[in-house]
């Protein structure tokens, strides 16, 4: 599959989990595939069990992509996922083969103030 391809699958992948359209959204995975959250230690093996786990997911949430970088069978998405109302900023890497999602791996930092040491260069991001 070629890199325009696998973006603009990204692409609707990520308006999908936006829309809360579980079955678009997870066109994009192998039927076998894994995603690892390494923040809390979980796995979660399998295309179903991974649609199952987010649509089990109570919160309202939405996707703001703030870019996607790769090429080949490696691609980065960087997001702001809101969680009812608050922000948490998302990290995906997907590797792919054939076309399809293999192995995702998200890691999520929570927003913080900017150090006191630093706030001389320091200029809002939008």
């Amino acid at each position: 599959m070629a890199d325009d391809d696998i973006r603009a699958a990204l692409e609707a992948h990520w308006a999908a989990s936006d829309a809360n359209d579980f079955d678009a959204e997870h066109q994009i995975y192998r039927a076998d595939s894994v995603l690892e959250y390494p923040q809390s230690g979980e796995r979660i093996r399998g295309r179903d069990h991974i649609r199952a786990s987010r649509q089990a997911q109570p919160n309202a949430k939405r996707f703001t992509v703030r870019r996607i970088l790769g090429g080949g069978d490696l691609w980065i998405s960087e997001l702001v996922l809101t969680y009812d109302g608050r922000p948490s900023y998302v990290v995906s890497v997907m590797e792919f083969a054939r076309g399809e999602v293999v192995r995702e791996t998200q890691y999520f930092g929570d927003p913080f103030s900017p150090g006191p040491s630093r706030v001389q260069w320091v200029e809002p991001i939008e």
